[in-house]
């Protein structure tokens, strides 16, 4: 079996992604961006980056490992 990949590199961006922000987020981007690879070496994951800077890396999670990790997050 092959490791999934753990994120994508500031030289390397996913291809025809669209990047969502929380609605929580204020307009001092001072949030993380979202986004669902479609196709090549991340489709299927979610990326995540800061939106401060949207050239730099994203880190790359499977949708269970985001939603456990977002519901422990709500529990505190």
């Amino acid at each position: 079996m092959t490791a999934l990949p753990r994120n994508v590199t500031s030289g390397t961006r996913p291809h025809e992604v669209r990047w969502l922000r929380s609605s929580y987020s204020t307009g001092a981007n001072n949030c993380v961006e979202t986004a669902r690879p479609a196709a090549g070496p991340w489709a299927g994951l979610l990326a995540v980056r800061d939106s401060k800077a949207p050239s730099g890396p994203a880190l790359l999670f499977s949708p269970e490992s985001w939603t456990e990790f977002t519901a422990a997050l709500r529990e505190g």
